[in-house]
């Protein structure tokens, strides 16, 4: 692995990358990082289908939409796992961080990304559950004393050094209550922000979530916002606005 920067965003469906994430991601391509999404489910369940006659067919299509989304947003790696949509939280959680963790050892990212434990702005269950698992890969990569049998082919403990959870100042009307994490990180995507939108839309079988998702991020302006969860040098909070503030560039 080349001494650079690198960040790793672990989601739970295709069009996650984009709505949550999708301006960060690309400014930060812009500023030489390598990115890596990991999509946990091929988010067969949705309601809304595209004219999909299955889920089989549906998790194609969006597997699809999701690499059209990668190349927009200039993801340099993206993979979307075989998890059922809609029952992460009745999965073997240690298969899960298991599989996760030993990502994070390969790619040995500076820098993790994840939705809170609240779930984000929907409120989604498999939001909160990505969030644990990836929370979960995250501390464990770093010890020597979990999941030994990794450690082989050059695979090592690797200790990423930032944690933030996405959140936002707002939430969406007539959904499950939610409380999210008070942000310490505003990044401003600047540009960037029309190409979060078209991320989205290339998710094309969720057409009919196109309306509301960009009139609420263009409300919320050229900024996506991020809650610092962990960190090597824990500190007291201050303001940041760069996501990379304090890394140490590693091998």
């Amino acid at each position: 692995m080349s001494s650079m920067r690198r960040m790793l965003c672990i989601t739970a469906h295709p069009d996650d990358e984009a709505g949550g994430f999708g301006g960060s991601l690309a400014l930060y391509h812009d500023r030489g990082v390598e990115t890596y999404v990991i999509c946990l489910t091929p988010g067969q369940a949705a309601s809304h289908r595209g004219g999909a006659k299955d889920d089989q067919e549906l998790a194609a299509m969006r597997r699809r939409e999701f690499a059209a989304s990668c190349e927009i947003l200039k993801i340099t790696r993206g993979m979307v796992r075989d998890y059922p949509d809609g029952n992460l939280y009745r999965q073997d959680l240690n298969r899960v961080v298991y599989e996760l963790t030993l990502e994070v050892r390969r790619f040995r990212p500076q820098v993790m990304l994840a939705f809170g434990p609240e779930g984000g702005v929907t409120g989604h269950t498999d939001h909160s559950m990505a969030s644990i698992f990836a929370e979960l890969a995250f501390h464990w990569a770093g010890r020597n004393n979990r999941y030994p049998d990794q450690f082989r082919d050059g695979i090592t403990p690797h200790r990423t050094q930032k944690l933030y959870y996405a959140t936002a100042n707002f939430a969406l009307p007539d959904r499950q209550p939610i409380t999210l994490a008070p942000a310490s990180t505003v990044v401003e995507i600047g540009r960037h922000l029309e190409t979060k939108i078209a991320a989205f839309q290339a998710h094309r079988t969720q057409a009919p979530l196109w309306p509301l998702f960009e009139a609420h991020v263009r409300q919320r302006g050229r900024q996506e916002l991020f809650h610092l969860a962990a960190a090597i040098n824990a500190e007291t909070i201050s303001p940041e606005t760069d996501l990379f503030q304090g890394v140490e560039e590693t091998g």
